[in-house]
């Protein structure tokens, strides 16, 4: 299955970038054996409207085009359901051997995401109920993408 990332707002150079890039790079090379593979990462612009719905509504549309056909697609919100790492590796697994071809998992701008997207979505989870810096989620879910590999292969990284 390949996985993309999508992100409104862009990482400046720096080492939150490095970080993410060293989480993502592994990711690469271990998922390819178990069926995940990165796609790619698609970063976007803020949307400049004069409104929060109206940006959340810009955003959401650069999201749509961005979705490969028949992709699924999981959210990123602070409303989201709570997962441990397991359960995030599990929900991967099972996207995984659903048959689909692509997973987009979606982190949204300062205002958050668009409601319509709730409805598009096959899962909107947490990575907490606090508030975090753009920068740290793209950091956070780069690295659990290569601790739920670590997990779905047996891998010792993942220690309980």
């Amino acid at each position: 299955m390949r996985i993309g990332l999508f992100a409104v707002g862009r990482l400046k150079p720096g080492p939150e970038k490095d970080l993410a890039a060293r989480y993502l790079d592994r990711f690469s090379k271990a998922g390819p054996a178990i069926g995940l593979e990165l796609s790619r990462v698609t970063e976007t612009v803020e949307s400049r409207a004069s409104n929060a719905d109206t940006r959340k509504r810009e955003e959401a549309a650069l999201l749509e085009k961005s979705l490969p056909e028949s992709s699924l697609l999981i959210l990123l919100d602070e409303r989201g359901k709570q997962l441990d790492s397991a359960g995030f590796a599990a929900l991967l697994g099972t996207f995984r051997d659903s048959g689909k071809r692509d997973l987009m998992l979606a982190i949204g701008g300062a205002d958050g995401l668009d409601p319509s997207l709730h409805g598009k979505a096959d899962a909107v989870i947490c990575l907490g109920r606090m508030t975090w810096p753009h920068q740290l989620v793209r950091i956070l879910i780069a690295e659990q993408l290569y601790r739920a590999v670590t997990i779905l292969s047996g891998h010792p990284y993942h220690r309980v």
